[in-house]
């Protein structure tokens, strides 16, 4: 008879908060198979930017505009929707065949992910899975195309990396298309915010900047922006790649737990519970 594999419960008896995320049930899966009390609050949505015909027309600048020879993508959340919107308007085909003729930079593994959906793959990955990666390799890459095509972060419009297309002389052509709704349940967030302050809450991860925003920006709205500062000092704060963890760090918010390397839904977790098995050890 075969036994069935024990998974060690590192997070007995540990509440975790889980900020709303695409792939939030994975990651909570991950998180209650160890043990966790997972606590999913909405914090941020993501949706089709509502200016689709703006979506719709850089799309056709694209299939058209043979100058535009490189194409940058900071998200697969980026590609993903743009994939969808030519989908939807039957320039799916025309659009994966302008991919594949296309030197496609990628900031990390994300959009890596995502065009491996379609057989693709970027030609180009930034030295360093930020922004700033992105503008160092842009310095260094061989031939810039005449327009560079550059799928935002949201609707992020990052001044840098626009001017930093401009510096290598070509001509950027960005398109957002997708948008953060932050309209999600204000009392969730505000209880959220009282069991981080009461220090009901053990863990909180963060998974996408706009999660930390919106925290904030709900708690200095209900006036407990101190309360909330007070509880992430009590909580462990874990962070799923470098990116998160230096805006955290910006907003002076501390990180307990990164992934090592692979900034990914499995490594981060198991990072988090090395840290959480150590200091049991130490207490």
């Amino acid at each position: 008879m075969s036994r069935v594999r024990e998974i060690p419960q590192a997070f007995h008896n540990c509440r975790v908060a889980l900020p709303e995320s695409r792939q939030i049930d994975i990651l909570a899966g991950l998180l209650e198979r160890r043990g966790a009390m997972v606590t999913r609050c909405p914090l941020v949505s993501i949706h089709d930017s509502p200016d689709q015909d703006g979506v719709l027309a850089w799309i056709d600048r694209f299939l058209a505009d043979r100058s535009m020879g490189d194409l940058i993508l900071l998200t697969g959340e980026g590609i993903a929707r743009l994939h969808a919107a030519a989908e939807r308007s039957s320039r799916e085909t025309a659009f994966l065949r302008r991919l594949e003729q296309t030197r496609l930079i990628v900031r990390g593994p994300k959009p890596g992910r995502v065009l491996k959906r379609w057989g693709l793959q970027a030609e180009v990955r930034a030295e360093r899975p930020t922004s700033e990666g992105v503008i160092s390799t842009l310095q260094e890459l061989d031939q810039p195309a005449p327009c560079t095509g550059v799928v935002l972060y949201g609707t992020e419009p990052n001044i840098p990396l626009i001017r930093a297309v401009h510096e290598i002389g070509s001509q950027p052509v960005p398109v957002a298309p997708y948008v953060y709704a932050t309209e999600s349940e204000t009392e969730a967030v505000l209880a959220l915010i009282e069991e981080l302050a009461r220090g009901q809450t053990n863990v909180i991860l963060f998974t996408a900047q706009p999660q930390i925003n919106r925290l904030l920006r709900v708690a200095r709205g209900a006036g407990r922006l101190e309360a909330l500062h007070r509880g992430l000092e009590r909580a462990v704060v874990a962070a799923i790649g470098p990116v998160m963890a230096q805006h955290l760090e910006g907003l002076d918010i501390r990180v307990d737990v990164m992934p090592s390397r692979r900034f990914l839904m499995h490594p981060l977790v198991d990072a988090l519970a090395d840290h959480l098995q150590r200091r049991e050890a130490h207490s």
